[in-house]
């Protein structure tokens, strides 16, 4: 009672006390609150026009370098239908890893209606006393923990497939090193959840931070499971390596798509690893700011960079772009991901005790994050550019593709920009402002591309009888229009309504119990039931075709090596 009153006290303080030499306070009079005098600082306001200004300049800037620069003959035609393939032993295995990863996409699905729902009957599930068995803060952890899982799983075995493929190589015993590796993280996964539930229920006592929850969203999972997911992610590189070895020896340049697709791959576990950078003992504001380090430079940084470059080193091995043409954007693409992202991350700081001058790089390359995802909408233009007989055979993982690319212009950039700004941020800040931006995003673009690469990889070597199209159209019609339908119907309505009242009223009516559990917000909530319901069908059906398509592929004869030749009797 102490330590919580002393944590009160001190919070009070420098959200209230004016800083030495300046006229706001440690916080930067953050949250808004008129009885106290925390109004938005000047700079906010002056800073967030300016980011405004930056982003339009910055738009055309590129955009006039990009299509000037364009080549005409990057886009190449292929003029024969691709043929289905013989999975390679590891590659078999890593089938497996997408079969856990849809399995864990269900759950999560259900860990969400399950959180929504609280938010209209906050001690229960219809009637159900869920809440002595499940209670908010781990229902929700779940939600958002198993989206992380099964969008890395998908992501990670994507790699695990295309080594072998882009490196023409499969190392002894790599299908067993991808076992250990699935069975390793399927213990990290299971431990790190029921870990976390012992916690928020008080079983683990002090011993809450190695075991069981950490306390901060995103990286909830106790210590020890984080430690075993970075050296599962090691493991994963060594693995990737193994197969890729041929390619990187025969590429000779040590900048080609072969060793840029390896040192992305480095990046995952090595930037992941900067969440050690704290413990329990850590003052709020440092492990908040090397907690940002894994949310948005891993996150939105990295690992965006690792999939740029593996779908561009797919298209140029499947003879859609020249390998050139690949090479040159992805070089640009991570230029502007990282020039923008890694200052950018500095919009997690404007409360934080910094000084000005964090604002003001923090709100200038926020806005600058979002001139890259503009560029996107014209690498859509290209994927359907590509050959209708190519495009024929990958139609769905372009779909997916393509779902990617608008949710990163819509989802990551008008949403995301919607609460970086200062000015908007500084009202905007812990209200639903933030789950629009989160849902559009880390499904919107980061879910989708991860079905995208899972399909990439089962449409090459899934028999055409066990493919259907029909249904798989289905599900990505359901998973885009559910998402839509929750985004319209449900987050926007509660987030703009709670930015209302934080602008006229302060941050605390906005997050009042008068708020909260006003009419409105009950409506919304009950309003994203008809999303939550489409969107919950399409991911059903993606669950189902993945399993059988995972079937079919074990019931065929593999091939030793992956530029080896198919046999005579196998289905074309």
């Amino acid at each position: 009672m102490h330590n919580v009153t002393a944590f009160f006290a001190w919070t009070a303080w420098a959200a209230s006390a004016n800083r030495p030499n300046a006229p706001f306070s440690y916080t930067a009079n953050f949250p808004h609150d008129d009885l106290i005098g925390n109004q938005a600082p000047p700079q906010f306001l002056i800073w967030s026009i300016v980011s405004v200004i930056v982003l339009i300049a910055a738009i055309a800037v590129f955009l006039f370098i990009y299509l000037t620069q364009e080549d005409p003959e990057e886009v190449q035609v292929v003029t024969e239908r691709p043929s289905i393939r013989l999975a390679t032993p590891s590659q078999k295995v890593t089938t497996l890893f997408f079969g856990v990863a849809m399995a864990l996409f269900l759950v999560q699905i259900l860990m969400g209606m399950v959180t929504a729902h609280y938010a209209v009957e906050g001690d229960g599930f219809y009637g159900v006393p869920l809440q002595q068995y499940l209670p908010y803060a781990a229902s929700r952890t779940w939600h958002l923990q198993l989206a992380v899982f099964w969008i890395a799983t998908c992501w990670l075995a994507a790699g695990l497939y295309f080594a072998p493929r882009f490196g023409k190589n499969e190392p002894p015993g790599q299908s067993w090193g991808n076992g250990a590796l699935l069975g390793a993280l399927t213990v990290v996964v299971v431990g790190s959840l029921i870990g976390a539930w012992a916690g928020v229920q008080g079983f683990l006592g002090d011993k809450s931070f190695w075991f069981g929850h950490q306390g901060y969203e995103y990286v909830e999972l106790g210590r020890l499971w984080q430690l075993l997911l970075i050296g599962g992610m090691v493991f994963w590189l060594w693995l990737m390596y193994r197969a890729l070895k041929p390619a990187l020896k025969a590429e000779g340049s040590k900048t080609g798509l072969n060793h840029f697709f390896l040192y992305s791959a480095i990046t995952i576990p090595l930037f992941y690893a900067s969440g050690l950078m704290y413990t329990n003992h850590t003052p709020l504001s440092i492990a908040e700011y090397w907690r940002w380090w894994v949310v948005h430079l891993w996150v939105e940084g990295f690992f965006e960079v690792f999939a740029t470059v593996t779908i561009a080193y797919l298209c140029s091995e499947l003879g859609f772009l020249k390998r050139s043409s690949a090479l040159r954007a992805t070089y640009l693409t991570t230029i502007l991901y990282l020039g923008s992202g890694v200052i950018g991350t500095l919009h997690h700081l404007y409360f934080s005790g910094t000084p000005v001058f964090i604002t003001a790089m923090g709100a200038v390359a926020s806005a600058l994050e979002v001139v890259p995802l503009t560029l996107i909408g014209f690498e859509v233009v290209k994927s359907i550019r590509l050959s209708q007989e190519a495009q024929g055979f990958y139609r769905v993982p372009l779909k997916f593709l393509i779902g990617t690319c608008f949710w990163n212009l819509v989802g990551a950039g008008v949403f995301g920009f919607l609460i970086n700004p200062p000015i908007v941020l500084y009202y905007s800040q812990g209200i639903n402002t933030t789950p629009i931006h989160a849902h559009s995003a880390l499904f919107g673009v980061y879910g989708s591309l991860a079905l995208a690469l899972m399909l990439f990889a089962l449409r090459e070597i899934t028999p055409d009888h066990a493919g259907n199209e029909k249904l798989f159209n289905l599900s990505f019609w359901g998973i885009n229009i559910g998402l839509v339908m929750m985004m319209v119907f449900g987050l926007i309505p509660s987030g703009f309504y709670q930015l209302v009242q934080s602008v006229n009223h302060g941050t605390w009516y906005a997050r009042s119990a008068e708020v909260i559990n006003s009419s409105w917000m009950h409506w919304t909530v009950w309003l994203r039931i008809p999303g939550d319901i489409v969107f919950s069908l399409g991911a059903l059906l993606m669950v189902l075709c993945v399993l059988r398509s995972i079937i079919a592929i074990f019931q065929q004869p593999t091939q030793p090596q992956p530029d080896a030749p198919l046999t005579a009797d196998y289905p074309m």
